[in-house]
């Protein structure tokens, strides 16, 4: 994680890899624009991403959006900004600037208009495609309460000096060389690292014990993902992540198994 930048957010360099776990969208004809987001209270980024449409002259007829969340909410996976990424999607060839208007909506929304394995940097806006992966699975250890990703951030600041330029850029090159080879993430894991882990532990300190369980499950490697709160585990296989998963339902009943998107 790198300083604070003017416009309030932190630049980063990090791997973006899109898994089979997702939220179902369904769309259907209405009177008026309406979106309906199973859990959600306060309005979410799918309305947001239609709502925006909207504003820059999109004219498809009104639609009604439900979102059926799969994805856990809060829990640093992605889940809202990957839904409205999708809405985007719905205007590519009609809307002009759809990076633009991703950017605005959120920055990991970019990222998700063409969902694959990429490089990220900036705040997430600027994307470098990278090559799938070989197989391999995870088991995802959410918790009962997500994380605001501003205190998770605000926290990181807190706890410690941010990472200079150059070490960015190093983080970057080095990410970039382990990905070029298309490998599994086991055989890069010495550059999987994640610089808010610590702020959400602080936040979260049983995000430890999950991180314990999943190494006791046979995961070869784990850690947070994103600003958290879920621990995930990597494994060889996605039948080795599903064991694992099920196995730790005992204690983590929210436990659950995935693996990447196909290319």
């Amino acid at each position: 994680m790198g300083p604070r930048r003017d416009d309030g957010l932190h630049e980063i360099r990090s791997l973006f890899e899109p898994l089979q776990l997702a939220d179902e969208l369904r769309i259907t004809e209405a009177a008026e624009d309406e979106v309906i987001c199973e859990g959600i209270d306060a309005p979410d980024l799918t309305a947001t991403a239609l709502a925006a449409l909207r504003e820059h002259g999109w004219d498809a007829p009104p639609m009604r959006i439900e979102v059926q969340k799969r994805v856990p909410v809060a829990a640093g996976l992605g889940g809202g900004s990957a839904d409205a990424a999708a809405v985007l999607r719905l205007a590519r060839g009609e809307v002009e600037g759809l990076r633009s208007i991703a950017a605005g909506i959120g920055a990991d929304v970019p990222s998700q208009l063409q969902p694959r394995p990429c490089l990220v940097a900036g705040a997430g806006e600027v994307i470098e495609p990278a090559p799938p992966p070989a197989a391999h699975g995870l088991a995802l250890i959410p918790q009962p309460e997500g994380l605001s990703t501003a205190e998770v951030y605000a926290e990181a600041d807190r706890l410690g000096s941010p990472r200079g330029e150059s070490e960015l850029e190093a983080i970057r090159r080095r990410l970039r060389d382990a990905v070029d080879e298309g490998g599994s993430p086991l055989e890069y894991r010495e550059h999987l690292v994640n610089d808010l882990q610590g702020a959400a532990i602080s936040l979260r300190p049983e995000i430890e014990v999950a991180l314990s369980a999943l190494l006791e499950s046979g995961a070869e490697h784990a850690m947070v993902t994103g600003s958290g709160p879920t621990a995930f585990g990597l494994y060889p296989s996605a039948e080795a992540a599903a064991e694992a998963a099920s196995a730790l339902r005992d204690r983590f009943p929210n436990a659950l198994a995935t693996a990447p998107l196909p290319s």
